[in-house]
């Protein structure tokens, strides 16, 4: 029997996050292109400056209704025929709208990206919006909202951004309408969101993945060059201002066994020097098994299966645009908690912060949690499609293309007094709302006992 030597690890191999090569065609749409080899599923994300704030009054989600037309036929070809044609391209073509704007996400082999760009084109150029498809989409979106309201998450977030942000910012409302706003949405309107935001001059388009053989500059000219509209400005955007007075809110859910937790208030976003900190203090918070949160509401009492602390971006502008600096993050707590147990749990999770807080984390928490965020940076990127949707969200916070980048760096520098600070900051104990949807009557009382803040009552429709 021959033995062969155990294989030994290699030298690892240095790594960093791609910076994008930027360039902007004839029609002013940029570019942001980025050449993997090995990645032979290109991934392609376009940007629309078509911000939910843009949205007519009264027709909360005809963002949402446009962006799941687009691909409903052009003046090329029907529904069908569309779909079609994808199909043969072995591609997938999906859109949404969220508070920066319309995204549109093609992922193709990069054998047949020439079809699948020109069938983008198309439905960036000349959707059809027919009348039949327009009503359809509608009915579909009626269909989802009383599932929306259902989900226990879903509901509780809905009740959070009410009770955070004034009712005039688009960002306190449901991003994809109400059953009475999207009620009213029909093709003449979605044909005039389009008509009114949807433009190359203000859009952007990233390309990702192995383009080797590929002229991807008379490619693009071809394609998404042919697409035409008026030049204009990019469209302001609004000043997020969040009413964090601590208090307590209760989506009365009567019987269920569960409630669910959302704590949260706006925060510092990615335009701050504090992010890097702030991610990653709470990562040692909530992000992970081992995070304070999940030891002790998990591990020790028993409370949860999981809670999770989180930072998102709601909305960012750069600080040298004229508004200057107004973006927010959502800072956030979430988990579900059997009812009996709701009071309790609550204590505990304020006990840990405060103890956080006393305390401080530790240098072996620091540790690990950089390794976690950081080490695994090459394993999160290894598609195009998540590198082109990092690329994506950079231009829509308005971040320089080496921003992921220099986070890495920055997340290794940050010391664990740093990072402590940050959370702590990012989670003051007599700034933060708390929203729980569950059974009113059985968690009001103990809830009122724990004196974390004024507590309301209201129901779940």
């Amino acid at each position: 029997m021959t033995f062969h030597p155990q294989p030994q690890a290699g030298e690892p191999k240095p790594w960093a996050f791609p910076a994008p090569e930027r360039s902007t065609l004839g029609n002013g749409l940029t570019l942001l292109t980025s050449h993997r080899p090995g990645q032979q599923v290109v991934a392609v994300e376009v940007l629309l400056d078509a911000p939910l704030d843009a949205e007519p009054k009264g027709l909360d989600g005809v963002g949402t209704i446009m962006a799941r037309a687009l691909s409903e036929g052009t003046d090329k070809h029907t529904a069908e025929e569309f779909a079609a044609e994808l199909e043969r391209c072995g591609a997938t073509l999906d859109a949404h709208a969220d508070h920066p704007g319309v995204r549109v996400s093609l992922e193709v082999p990069a054998s047949r990206l020439d079809k699948a760009l020109g069938l983008l084109a198309d439905a960036l150029r000349a959707p059809a919006f027919p009348e039949d498809e327009v009503k359809r989409l509608v009915a579909n979106r009626l269909d989802e909202i009383p599932h929306e309201l259902a989900n226990p998450g879903r509901r509780a977030a809905m009740a959070l951004s009410k009770e955070l942000f004034a009712p005039e910012l688009r960002c306190s409302r449901p991003r994809q309408g109400t059953e009475d706003t999207v009620r009213m949405i029909d093709a003449a309107a979605v044909r005039a969101f389009y008509a009114a935001h949807v433009r190359p001059s203000t859009a952007t388009a990233v390309v990702v993945g192995d383009l080797t053989g590929i002229e991807l500059p008379a490619l693009l000219q071809d394609t998404l060059g042919a697409w035409t509209g008026s030049t204009a400005q990019p469209r302001p955007r609004p000043a997020i201002t969040a009413d964090d007075t601590a208090r307590v809110v209760i989506v009365d859910r009567p019987g269920a066994v569960q409630t669910q937790v959302l704590i949260g208030r706006a925060g510092a976003d990615r335009h701050d020097p504090v992010w890097a900190a702030q991610v990653l203090g709470t990562y040692c918070l909530g992000g992970t098994l081992t995070s304070r949160l999940d030891r002790v509401l998990r591990e020790e009492k028993g409370y949860t299966y999981g809670v999770r602390a989180f930072g998102q971006v709601l909305l960012s502008s750069a600080p040298s645009s004229p508004q200057g600096a107004t973006g927010a993050a959502l800072m956030g707590i979430s988990g579900s908690v059997a009812t009996e147990v709701t009071g309790p749990a609550l204590a505990d999770a304020w006990q840990v912060i405060r103890t956080l807080a006393d305390g401080g984390l530790t240098d072996e928490e620091r540790d690990v949690a950089v390794q976690n965020l950081v080490g695994v940076a090459p394993l999160r990127y290894e598609t195009a499609a998540a590198v082109a949707d990092t690329f994506a969200d950079q231009v829509e916070q308005q971040l320089a293309d080496d921003f992921q980048a220099k986070l890495y760096a920055r997340l290794v520098e940050t010391g664990t007094v740093e990072a402590t600070a940050a959370v702590v900051n990012a989670f003051p104990l007599d700034r933060l709302v708390v929203v729980l949807v569950g059974d009113a009557a059985a968690i009001e009382g103990p809830v009122r006992e724990v004196g974390i803040g004024p507590v309301k009552v209201v129901t779940s429709g």
